[in-house]
């Protein structure tokens, strides 16, 4: 029987270092991302369906959400999205923690709305006070759940509503078992991009691309995550920009506060963020898979080259990746994410911390727990 063994590390090393779920879920991603599109094909007819009733409602709004790291998914996407569409539908992303505390400033009851909600467990306080604020101010609502766990609070409210709901359940492997979302983020995102802009040569790609950041590079992000910076910035564009965001979060949750992240675009960098560009800061820039927009990256790494100041500065592409595919900045976030993640697991470890629990102390939670939801009186 071969050795079990994630993230070149054997479970054994994993286990000792409290890493083992957290090492484990990002490695199978490009196993899981293969099982979510073979699966995707038996829904295809019904989710089809699902979606062209809602499509074909004139000025449809299409909302986006979930919160922290699946909030993230509907920032990536929504511009994507919003090409695809050509009856003017409007795709916008909305966090439910922005939702729940304004509901009448983001919820329009004018506008039908196709609701689709992102969530790990589908049980975040959040998660669930957005659907019931749509359900309370909208008129026409009509929801699509994308979960990693059927029995979650979300999963049952599309059972309980099926004439204007769809359950998109993931399989069970992408319910995180460790504390940061790392297969729940990459798998939702997939299940959306499969339901709106399925592009299978892409997908094969960027599985392949995933496999190889695993089976080739990790030497690379070893090396980049004992760098002894005390800050961490992550720089990208269009989707990529999220994917900065997330990378920060990610490397902000696993190190457990300990080293301080920031994300922004390359353009917006100049405008004030790069004042926190010092000798402890190390940068990742994502380049974009688009020619033109590429420049514009390459031009801040110029830039940040001559200026001298930060302790590193890496660069991550199409090229780094090893691959000279055609790939849209929406499928090329996919084997990118995998890269951060990993280095957000081995700069927890080179740090001491307990990747699978960086907050043992409970102030940080797996389901967000303390939030009081307050009722919307009509007014």
């Amino acid at each position: 029987m071969a050795t079990e063994n994630y993230l070149s590390l054997s479970a054994a090393e994993l286990q000792q270092k409290k890493a083992y779920w957290t090492a484990r879920e990002i490695s199978q991603q490009p196993a899981l991302w293969q099982q979510i599109a073979s699966e995707h094909q038996g829904r295809a007819v019904a989710l089809n369906a699902f979606l062209q009733a809602q499509l074909a409602k004139p000025n449809l709004r299409i909302i986006l959400t979930g919160a922290g790291t699946s909030a993230y998914i509907g920032k990536a996407l929504a511009a994507t999205l919003q090409q695809q569409l050509t009856l003017g539908q409007r795709v916008e992303a909305i966090a439910t923690t922005d939702l729940v505390s304004h509901p009448t400033l983001y919820l329009d009851a004018r506008a039908p709305t196709l609701l689709i909600s992102y969530g790990r467990s589908g049980n975040s306080p959040e998660s669930i006070a957005a659907v019931d604020l749509a359900e309370q101010l909208l008129p026409q609502c009509a929801h699509l759940v994308i979960t990693c766990n059927a029995e979650g609070k979300l999963a049952q409210f599309c059972q309980q509503q099926p004439d204007r709901s769809y359950l998109y359940a993931l399989p069970a492997a992408a319910h995180d078992q460790s504390f940061a979302m790392t297969s729940s983020f990459s798998g939702m995102y997939l299940a959306t991009l499969l339901s709106f802009n399925p592009e299978p040569a892409a997908l094969n790609t960027v599985i392949a691309l995933a496999e190889q950041v695993l089976s080739t590079q990790l030497a690379t992000i070893k090396q980049q995550a004992l760098l002894p910076c005390k800050r961490m910035v992550f720089l990208g564009s269009g989707p990529l920009q999220a994917l900065a965001q997330e990378a920060a979060l990610k490397y902000l949750e696993l190190t457990a506060g300990a080293i301080l992240s920031h994300y922004e675009s390359p353009l917006g960098f100049r405008h004030g963020p790069k004042s926190l560009v010092d000798g402890d800061t190390f940068i990742l820039l994502f380049e974009s898979a688009q020619p033109y927009s590429r420049q514009y990256d390459q031009d801040l790494a110029a830039e940040l080259k001559r200026d001298q100041q930060a302790l590193a500065l890496a660069s991550l592409s199409l090229a780094t990746l090893g691959s000279d595919a055609q790939l849209s900045d929406a499928w090329l976030l996919l084997p990118m994410v995998v890269w951060c993640q990993a280095l957000a697991c081995f700069k927890a470890m080179a740090l001491g911390v307990s990747p699978d629990n960086p907050c043992p102390g409970g102030q940080v939670n797996r389901v967000v727990q303390g939030v009081t939801l307050y009722p919307l009186l009509a007014e």
